[in-house]
């Protein structure tokens, strides 16, 4: 397997973090969202929509992160990120869709230049249209949590929930969002801080890395 990605998008850092959890080993392409690699001719015909990540196996290029889990899951079914359970896995699969659907497109790398360059944003305010979304997601995700985790978002072991849950509060700190109201998401995100899998998958951690030069 190749995965294309770039070390600090959040969508790639989930598919990561699923990778790591299941064991399995792949290889890595960056590709470099800050100069318009996504953009290329190359990476445009592997991925017509020119975003990350895309995951080459088999002869076959999957994107969208969320297609990616989802045949993860249903290939490689051990360890499982998804409970036996019907309304268990509803109940995952909601709160990844919070974090997927609603939180996450607002903030990420496209939506921030945008505000930028079209709406002559700053940084506090880009900060502040983050905080606008990520603060109510993550208040519902508190109380979700509060009524089926244990330990983790859903029960006593990583789930899909939280592939998506640990690299948006990674974007929150990166955007100056105030978390300490979230006591039982930070307690997972401790967690994750101490699990190899996660600690693996973690941006800081991949090859592609470039942690002193700023987003665009």
């Amino acid at each position: 397997m190749i995965l294309h990605g770039y070390w600090r998008s959040g969508a790639a850092y989930r598919v990561r973090i699923a990778l790591k959890l299941k064991g399995l080993t792949y290889d890595q392409h960056g590709v470099d969202l800050r100069t318009g690699a996504q953009r290329s001719e190359a990476f445009v015909a592997l991925n017509p929509q020119g975003m990350v990540p895309a995951l080459e196996v088999d002869g076959a290029v999957l994107t969208q992160s969320p297609a990616i889990l989802e045949w993860l899951e249903e290939t490689h079914p051990a360890p499982p990120l998804l409970p036996a359970d019907p309304v268990g896995r509803a109940h995952i699969r909601a709160m990844a869709a919070l974090i997927g659907c609603d939180i996450h497109p607002l903030n990420n790398l496209r939506v921030g230049k945008a505000l930028r360059e079209t709406f002559g944003a700053d940084q506090a305010a880009v900060d502040a249209w983050a905080a606008r979304w990520i603060t109510p997601g993550f208040e519902a995700l508190e109380r979700l949590v509060g009524v089926h985790g244990d330990g983790w978002c859903f029960g006593a072991s990583p789930t899909l929930a939280d592939a998506y849950l640990i690299p948006q509060i990674y974007s929150a700190r990166r955007f100056n969002v105030p978390l300490e109201a979230f006591r039982r998401l930070l307690a997972i995100d401790a967690a994750a801080a101490q699990h190899p899998a996660f600690v693996a998958a973690h941006p800081d951690n991949q090859p592609d890395a470039d942690c002193t030069r700023p987003a665009a």
